[in-house]
């Protein structure tokens, strides 16, 4: 997996990411005015960056204040090809976010659920049933205080 590198990213490119940080919901014609392009230009500029996978533009919401009265951090231990247990975690539905890491634990996997039973289902059915995973610890949330979006660029 190649990754970007800040210097493919121009002035505008920057500017543009920095403001859809700060407000995801500006509109191309604001985006083209605080950058100095046209509507159309800052339109066809995040297109470029969202194709590109540097940037993507969503409604962030707190599951805990959505139905899901169950999230938890889940530490993994692995044998082999992490690529594969990180697709086999990508694939399931009640898993929102998964990364490699070094350390006591090979990758982290974070889960969200209706309720404790649910969650429960999910770790000890769907995550310790992934060929090669070796061991979980999960660490439950009781609220979420930070969720910060707006790191800029270099």
């Amino acid at each position: 997996m190649q990754q970007e590198t800040p210097e493919e990213l121009d002035a505008i490119d920057r500017a543009l990411i920095t403001a859809l940080q700060d407000d995801g919901r500006l509109g191309y014609a604001e985006l083209g005015t605080l950058v100095g392009l046209t509507p159309g230009g800052a339109r066809k500029r995040v297109i470029r960056l969202e194709q590109r996978g540097i940037l993507q533009v969503v409604g962030v919401t707190d599951p805990l204040k959505l139905g899901y009265h169950s999230m938890a951090m889940v530490g993994i231990v692995a044998d082999g090809d992490l690529e594969v247990v990180a697709r086999a975690l990508d694939a399931l539905d009640s898993v929102i976010y998964v990364v490699l890491t070094a350390g006591r634990y090979d990758l982290l996997a974070e889960v969200i659920a209706t309720d404790q039973e649910a969650l429960f289902q999910v770790i000890n059915s769907e995550l310790r049933g992934i060929e090669g995973v070796t061991r979980v610890e999960t660490f439950t949330y009781y609220g979420i205080r930070t969720h910060r979006f707006g790191w800029g660029t270099r």
